[in-house]
C-alpha cells in the first residue's frame, strides 16, 4: 500500500530546483491510492502490447526505437482495452521516483532509464562517447511535467553525462549539428508536442542529417502514435492483407476497441450513434479536443467533421475508491493504466486517478498512482 511519508522523504532528497519546482498546482500530482490489476489483465495488456509491435514495430537497423511508449489502457469487468499509444508519454521519471520511494520497492528504475537513453545512443552510434543530452520542450519551465525534467537532468548528471533543459530556440544550428552555449548536443529527449518538428526546422534538419540523435522522433510517432494506427490495428481486413496471424488479430481484436476515421460524407451515421463512440483528434494530446459522443452539441459535431479526427468506441474506465481523510467517506475516482514501454518491454506500470471525462490532475485524491497486481486471483 501507498506510504505518504515515504514519498515526502523521497522528495526532500532531491534537488533544491525539483522541490522548488512542485507548486500548488502540483498537488494532486500524487494520488494517495493503489490500483490493484489482476494477473489475467496484466498477461492482456502484455499480449495486446506485444501484438501491436509486431504490427507496427518495424524500422530501419542502427536506428533509436523511441523512448517511453505510453500504452494506456482503460481496466473493466470485461478486460484490458488499448485506448491510446503515446510516442513522448510523460510521467516515467515522476512514476519512478514513486515506486522507488515506497518501503518495500527493490526497483532501480532510474538506473534502467539511463541505460535506456545509452542504448538509443549506441544504436545510432556505437561506441562513440554520449557526452551531452538535452532535455527539449517549449518553455520548460512553465510545463506542467517541469519538475519530471528535473528529475531526469539529475539521473543523466549522476551518470556522468551533461544535461540541459532547453527550448528550441536555445538550440544553434552550425554546420556540424545544433549547440547550446557553445556545447554540441549528441542526443536530444524530445518532449515537444509539435511531433513533426513543422514549428522547428532547425530540429527537423539536424535529426534528418543525422547530426545528432533524436528520441522520439516524428519517424516514431508516425510509426506507434498516429491515431489513425488504431483504426489500422482494428481493422481485421486490413490486418489479414498484412499477413497478420489470426492469434494476433484475436488479441488486437480483443484488447482495442474498435476505432475509425471519421468522414464528413457519414456525419449523418457518426451522429446517430454518437453516444457510442469517444471522438479523438488525430494529432492531438493530452485529451486535448477529445469529445466523449454523448456529451457533444451540434455546433462541436460539425467542427469534428471538418477537422481530422476518429473516433473510438466507448470502453468505460476502471474505478478506484479512495478515502481522502479520516472525516470524510471514500469516494469513487476513474483511473487508466499507463504502461511505459521500451523495445517492446514493459518499464513499469503505473495508473491515473481522476474525475471527469478525461485524466487532469486537478482531481482532489487523483494523479498518479501505484499499481500492484493482485497476487491472489
Amino acid at each position: 500500500m501507498f506510504n505518504a511519508s515515504a514519498l515526502d522523504a523521497a522528495i526532500r532528497k532531491q534537488s533544491a530546483a525539483f522541490q522548488a519546482s512542485l507548486t500548488e498546482m502540483h498537488a494532486h500530482l500524487f494520488s494517495a491510492a493503489t490500483v490493484t490489476i489482476s494477473r489475467a489483465q496484466l498477461k492482456q495488456m502484455q499480449a495486446v502490447i506485444a501484438a501491436a509491435e509486431a504490427v507496427l514495430g518495424e524500422q530501419e537497423a542502427h536506428a533509436p526505437l523511441g523512448v517511453f511508449y505510453g500504452y494506456d489502457f482503460h481496466l473493466n469487468t470485461d478486460g484490458a482495452h488499448l485506448i491510446e499509444i503515446n510516442s513522448n508519454a510523460g510521467g516515467a521519471f515522476l512514476n519512478a521516483l514513486l515506486i522507488e520511494s515506497q518501503p518495500d520497492s527493490k526497483e532501480n528504475l532510474l538506473q534502467t532509464f539511463v541505460a535506456m537513453f545509452r542504448h538509443e545512443w549506441h544504436l545510432a552510434r556505437g561506441d562513440a562517447p554520449l557526452k551531452c543530452i538535452a532535455i527539449v520542450d517549449q518553455q520548460p519551465e512553465t510545463q506542467y511535467l517541469y519538475p519530471e525534467f528535473l528529475l531526469a537532468q539529475q539521473a543523466f548528471e549522476k551518470a556522468g553525462i551533461a544535461c540541459v533543459i532547453a527550448d528550441p530556440s536555445e538550440l544553434t544550428a552550425t554546420a556540424s549539428g545544433l549547440t547550446i552555449a557553445g556545447q554540441t548536443v549528441d542526443l536530444i529527449y524530445n518532449r515537444l508536442t509539435d511531433f513533426a518538428l513543422q514549428q522547428h526546422p532547425h530540429l527537423f534538419n539536424a535529426w534528418q542529417n543525422n547530426q545528432l540523435v533524436l528520441t522520439p522522433n516524428p519517424a516514431h510517432y508516425q510509426r506507434y502514435a498516429d491515431k489513425r494506427k488504431l483504426s489500422q490495428l482494428t481493422d481485421e481486413n486490413c490486418l489479414k492483407n498484412a499477413g497478420v496471424s489470426p492469434h494476433e488479430i484475436e488479441v488486437l481484436r480483443r484488447g482495442i476497441p474498435e476505432t475509425k476515421i471519421v468522414l464528413a460524407s457519414d456525419a449523418e451515421k457518426w451522429w446517430a450513434e454518437r453516444k457510442q463512440w469517444f471522438f479523438k483528434p488525430v494529432s492531438g494530446y493530452g485529451s486535448k479536443g477529445a469529445y466523449r459522443g454523448d456529451k457533444l452539441t451540434k455546433r462541436v459535431f460539425e467542427e469534428i467533421l471538418q477537422a481530422d479526427y476518429v473516433a473510438q468506441r466507448v470502453a468505460p474506465p476502471g474505478e478506484c475508491w479512495v478515502k481522502l481523510d479520516d472525516s470524510t467517506d471514500a469516494q469513487a475516482l476513474k483511473f487508466d493504466v499507463r504502461c511505459y514501454v521500451y523495445a517492446g518491454k514493459i518499464q513499469l506500470i503505473a495508473a491515473r486517478l481522476y474525475q471527469g471525462q478525461t485524466t487532469n490532475f486537478r482531481t482532489i485524491g487523483g494523479g498518479f498512482g501505484l499499481v500492484v497486481t493482485d497476487k491472489n486471483d
